[in-house]
């Protein structure tokens, strides 16, 4: 079985801020990830990253903010996708 794109969209607002989310889910997990899915979600400008989420291969599930690197405990994807908008709300005071 393939991987399946199950999420990608990718919002520009008036001020040129962007929100990007893309979300695979994969046919067995990516190490050191033990989930299946792969994702990247990203808040900023061309540019400068304000905010984001990923597991790319070789790293484990992290966040960007300000800036800052740390480890991100995925659990689920929805909770993922609130934890995201709740952090680009932190960052940048507005909801996305």
């Amino acid at each position: 079985m393939d991987a399946v794109k199950l999420i990608s969209t990718k919002r520009v607002y008036d001020d040129g801020s962007i929100v990007q989310v893309i979300v695979w889910w994969l046919p067995s997990p990516t190490p050191p990830s033990h989930h299946r899915y792969e994702y990247r979600l990203f808040c900023g400008r061309p540019g400068k990253r304000l905010v984001g989420f990923d597991n790319e291969r070789g790293k484990e599930d992290h966040r960007h903010a300000q800036g800052t690197e740390s480890t991100y405990l995925f659990t689920t994807l929805e909770r993922l996708l609130e934890d995201f908008e709740a952090t680009i709300e932190q960052v940048t005071g507005k909801a996305p």
